[in-house]
This record gives C-alpha cells, sequence and structure tokens, in this order.
C-alpha cells in the first residue's frame, strides 16, 4: 500500500528532511506529508492506470531479465573469443569481463508491457567497434531467438537493432580505456570518459543519465508511478515524441524527477497535480536542472548558453545531470512548446479537479480532438513497395519533419504548426504499395488582403528527404512523398470519420476554392490544391487561459486557398466576424522568448520567433 512508503528514500531506506532539502538546485518547496486523500487518489491512479497496461506482470519481468543474461552470457563470450584471436592467453581472456548494462524507460522502471530495452555493451580496450559491427553481428545472426537484425553502425550514435524472443532490442556499445570490465563496474565515474571518442562518450550518456537520474529523486518509488502517469497523459496528449519536437522519455522522466525534489514526501497523486503545477508556470526558456553542472575538465563539448551562442536560442532547456551536461530537448521549436504549454495548463485544470474529488484519471488521459482543432492541415504522405522498405523510409520522414515545422514557423503568416505524432494508414490500403501519413494543423495570423505561398516550403521539405536518402543510399524504387494542403471538411477522405468530430457550426464559414491545376515537385515532391467548403472548429485551450481552463473569446480570421496565375498554392485572408479556432496571435507573442524576431509584413507586422534546428 501506499502509505507504507511515505518515507521510503532513494535507496529504499529513511531519510531526514536535511537530506531532502538538498536534492536540486534549490530547497524543497514545501517538506509537508500527505493527507489521507492524497493516499486515496494515489490509489485510485495506480487502478487507473491498470486497463492502460502500463504494468507488467512478475512472468513478463523474468522474461526480459533471462533474455539480458542471455544477452551478457553472449557478450562476455564474444570478447573471449575475440581476445583469444588476438594472442591473448585464454586463463586472461576469461578475465577481462565485459558487461551488458541498460538504460532508458527500463531501467528507470517505468517501461510499459511489450516495451523495448534499451541496452549498452561496454567492453575493455583492445576490443573496437568494428568487432562489434561485424564478429559479434554474426554472433548474434546464429542465434536462434534472434530476429530483425539490422546493424545502423553510421548513426550519430551506432546501434544493433533486434528482436531477441520477441523483445525488442536497441544495443549500442562503449569502448572503455580500461584492460578488464568487471561485473561490479559502476559508469558514474568521470573520469571513465577520459581519452574515449564522442561516439562511445554519446553511448555511455544513457546510461550514466538514468542512473543519476534515480540518485536525485528522494523516492523512487513515488517518482516511477508519477512517471508512468505522465508518459502515458503525454502519449496520449500527442507530445511524446522527441524526434518531431516535443519531449522524449528522459526529458518527461527529468521534468518528474525535479518535481520529486521540490515535493519530496508527496505521494505520486499530489506529484503529478504538482507536476502541472510547476511546469504551468515555469519562465521557459530558463532552464531545468537537477543538479549543479560538474565542472569536468575533459574537453567535451556542454550545455552552456553563456560560451555556446546556439544554446542562447534553445526554447526549453532541460539539461541532463551526468556530464557532459546536454540539452535533451533541443528539437523543440515554437509551435512545439506553446502546444505543451497549453497541455501543462490543461492538465492543471483537470489535476485540480481530480484532487478536489469532482473528475476520475481518466478525464486526464482523454486525448484531445487534434482534428477539430484547426480549419487547414497539411498531410504527408509516405509510400514504397515492401513493408521494410515503408519502416526505413518512414523513419528518415519522420526524423526530417521538425525541419519543415520550422520552415513553417519562419513563415511570418503563420502563427502555429501543430503536427500530429501519430503515423495513420489509409482508408483504404493499396494492394500494391505501403503508405503512412503525418498531419500538420495550421493556424494563419490575422491580418487584412494576405497571401501566403506554402508550395516552395512544401516542395523543398519533399526534395530536401529525398537527396538526404539519395545520399545514405536509401531511395529505392516506388519510394516517394508528398505533401496535400487539407481542410478540416476533406479530412473524412483521408481518416475514419470517427476521427473527425462534428463540431458547432460558426455564424460566419469559410469557404476554398480550387482552380484547375496541379504544382508538382521534382522525384515524387507533389504539391496539390484542393476544394471544398469548411465548417467551424471547436475551441481549444489557449495559453491565455487561467488555472480553471478558462479564457476569453477569440476571433480568427477566415482563409481561402487559391492557385495563383503561375500555378502556385497560396492561402488568401480576410478578417472574419467570427471564429472557433480559439487560438490568436495575441496569444502567441505571449509565449515568445526574448529570441524572437520582429519582421514587417504586408499589412500587418508579425511576430516571428527564431528557430534553430539543430
Amino acid at each position: 500500500m501506499w502509505p507504507a512508503q511515505g518515507n521510503k528514500s532513494a535507496k529504499g531506506g529513511g531519510s531526514t528532511a536535511q537530506n531532502l532539502r538538498t536534492l536540486g538546485m534549490t530547497s524543497a518547496i514545501t517538506l509537508a506529508g500527505p493527507k489521507p486523500s492524497d493516499y486515496l487518489r494515489t490509489n485510485e491512479l495506480h487502478e487507473a492506470l491498470k486497463p492502460y497496461n502500463v504494468f507488467e506482470s512478475d512472468k513478463e519481468l523474468n522474461h526480459r531479465m533471462e533474455i539480458l543474461s542471455k544477452l551478457n552470457s553472449l557478450v562476455k563470450q564474444w570478447i573471449r573469443d575475440t581476445s583469444v584471436a588476438r594472442n591473448m592467453p585464454p586463463n586472461v581472456a576469461e578475465q577481462v569481463g565485459g558487461k551488458i548494462y541498460t538504460f532508458g524507460s527500463y531501467r528507470l522502471g517505468v517501461h510499459h508491457r511489450g516495451a523495448d530495452i534499451d541496452a549498452l555493451c561496454v567492453v575493455p580496450r583492445h576490443i573496437h567497434r568494428s568487432d562489434y559491427f561485424t564478429s559479434f553481428f554474426e554472433l548474434l545472426k546464429q542465434q536462434a531467438e534472434v530476429s530483425d537484425l539490422r546493424a545502423v553502425e553510421e548513426a550519430f550514435v551506432p546501434v544493433i537493432k533486434m528482436k531477441f524472443d520477441s523483445i525488442e532490442i536497441d544495443m549500442l556499445f562503449a569502448r572503455l580505456a580500461l584492460k578488464e570490465i568487471p561485473d561490479t563496474m559502476d559508469l558514474k565515474d568521470d573520469m571513465l570518459l577520459k581519452n574515449l571518442d564522442q561516439k562511445c562518450v554519446r553511448s555511455l550518456n544513457g546510461c550514466r543519465v538514468t542512473d543519476e537520474i534515480l540518485r536525485l529523486v528522494p523516492n523512487i518509488d513515488n517518482f516511477r508511478l508519477a512517471l508512468r502517469a505522465i508518459k502515458l497523459w503525454a502519449k496520449k496528449h500527442g507530445i511524446y515524441s522527441n524526434v518531431l519536437g516535443y519531449l522524449g522519455g528522459v526529458s518527461w522522466a527529468m521534468l518528474v524527477a525535479r518535481t520529486c525534489q521540490l515535493y519530496p514526501n508527496a505521494v505520486p497523486a499530489t506529484l503529478v497535480h504538482k507536476f502541472f503545477l510547476v511546469f504551468s508556470q515555469w519562465k521557459w526558456p530558463q532552464p531545468v536542472l537537477l543538479k549543479q553542472p560538474d565542472n569536468v575538465n575533459l574537453s567535451f563539448p556542454v550545455w552552456d548558453p553563456r560560451i555556446n551562442v546556439s544554446d542562447r536560442y534553445h526554447l526549453m532547456p532541460i539539461i541532463t545531470p551526468a556530464y557532459p551536461q546536454q540539452n535533451s530537448t533541443f528539437n523543440v521549436s515554437a509551435s512545439t512548446r506553446t502546444i505543451m504549454q497549453q497541455e501543462f495548463k490543461s492538465g492543471l485544470a483537470i489535476t485540480d479537479e481530480i484532487m478536489n474529488g469532482t473528475a476520475t484519471w481518466d478525464k486526464l488521459f482523454e486525448p484531445p480532438n487534434f482534428f477539430g482543432k484547426y480549419r487547414h492541415y497539411i498531410v504527408l504522405l509516405t509510400s514504397s513497395l515492401t513493408p521494410e522498405d515503408q519502416l526505413e523510409w518512414c523513419g528518415l520522414v519522420e526524423s526530417k519533419i521538425r525541419h519543415l515545422i520550422g520552415t513553417l514557423e519562419r513563415n511570418p503568416h503563420i502563427t502555429l504548426a501543430h503536427v500530429n505524432p501519430e503515423v495513420f494508414s489509409p482508408l483504404e490500403p493499396a494492394t500494391d504499395r505501403q503508405c503512412s501519413m503525418w498531419f500538420i494543423g495550421l493556424i494563419f495570423a490575422k491580418s487584412e488582403n494576405l497571401k501566403v505561398d506554402l508550395t516552395y516550403d512544401i516542395k523543398s521539405f519533399a526534395d530536401s528527404v529525398e537527396r538526404q536518402a539519395e545520399q545514405i543510399h536509401m531511395l529505392k524504387e516506388g519510394m516517394w512523398i508528398e505533401a496535400k494542403p487539407v481542410k478540416r471538411k476533406e479530412l473524412h477522405t483521408y481518416i475514419s470519420p470517427s476521427l473527425v468530430k462534428r463540431e458547432r457550426k460558426a455564424s460566419a464559414s469559410t469557404t476554398i476554392t480550387h482552380i484547375n491545376g496541379r504544382s508538382s515537385g521534382n522525384g515524387g515532391g507533389t504539391v496539390s490544391p484542393s476544394g471544398g467548403t469548411d465548417i467551424s472548429s471547436r475551441k481549444r485551450r489557449s495559453d491565455n487561459m487561467d488555472q480553471y481552463g478558462k479564457k476569453p473569446k477569440v476571433h480568427d480570421p477566415e482563409h481561402q486557398i487559391t492557385q495563383a496565375e503561375d500555378g502556385s498554392l497560396v492561402v488568401v485572408q480576410s478578417c472574419g466576424e467570427d471564429s472557433n479556432s480559439g487560438f490568436s496571435l495575441d496569444e502567441y507573442k505571449d509565449n515568445t522568448t526574448a529570441a524572437k524576431d520582429e519582421r514587417p509584413t504586408t499589412g500587418a507586422a508579425v511576430v516571428q520567433e527564431g528557430f534553430v534546428c539543430t
């Protein structure tokens, strides 16, 4: 029961108030203990999470441990055989060791049922990365339990991906400058990084950060349940994706860990509530830090805006606690930050109700209606001939979508570009090819007689993806990418009508005029204008709502998509009398940082925040 865990420390034993005060950059906000109602809400939270398969059974957990034990034995066998092949005496080769470490959600203890395992293979100095991607890769091929084996040697962090007895595993490699790797080795020592190359340091970073997070929270059990809830909430609300510019698993873990430091005696239900309280009011780009950065002089680059100019443009910095410190959220853009800030405020309003007993936890995990929020969307379609090709192709396209978002944000007439992380399949799949779709919701700035040409931006994105695919020799016959502007009324032709809820009809409707024609990019990157009429969207939560979720009525301009004489796609705006988009340029201005850039435009001055693609 949760009441029995109220005084556990990070080590599992007792903890004094003084020890709790010292966790983090500042002292705790409060050391108050939980009330009986807090225990009740925590037990309700635990029960509410069960239907979402966030907990594994003991049998499933033991299966994972068996797999890791087999992998660890394989690593030791491989290192021993490779050492003997290099004329090392067998009795010495038996002692050089080698070990598998885990990190990520599995190491944190918050992995869900069926989740993958992030692992790290640590070897002594006479074993090289080339050995890992040749002889060890061949050894894995020979294992009956291994399937879907593939190596990504040239990645930023080189990795071997596989399924081992039906469990997906991403396995990194790190070579330490040591003669032996004992089973008891702790990777915490910063001096282990001395004389290592950048790829090994990056590979070690995952384990070092994960372990440091666990050392910096006052109660691991409370941290874990709160983090499970926040991760589920983030996934349900479409803001869990580092590659698309939202936050990834380690970033959410650090935010929850910081909340635990500020409320060290709180139980999970209270921590979830305080999480939304803290980060709905956080003054970004003020960084989130779990500890004072280590002053280690090993010449590796660290996040430091005083020295690195590019670091000053990071919009939502969350800094990893292990050396070399890095910003885990450098992909965040102005739009994705605005969307997450709105979700923080919405989460606070809901958890206020939950803690008061007027709502249940299920309300927190209800997904918002993305397809009812906006008048205009861009749909990205990717296609290839085989499932294997589509897996590679989608991975590349997804890694580039944030650059398209950045391009759209730099357009002074676009207020918000909201990408949905979910990948959709077509309503009627083709029998001869694979197809996947992403959707981006758009809000345009209010201006009179405004024309916005999106053709070049979309075509440039498609061309850049194809160029990248050619450079890395991925582009194959049948691979193509297409981007189309779509009105909300037309979404039913791409996704299930059940996803597009009927919205309240506005007093002023928006019309799209389609002039026959088509603008095409080279090599499969095409843009097609669409026609039809639109209905007004549901009001969405905006940045100026108070903690109870209330906001003033906001008007948005009407839009008209048409095709210019030269065949380019343009969005024409005129000021309408009514709109239910629920988001205005003024609201967006409130969220811009000091890094914004004001640029005059035809008919209006529009604020555009600086965007840095790293």
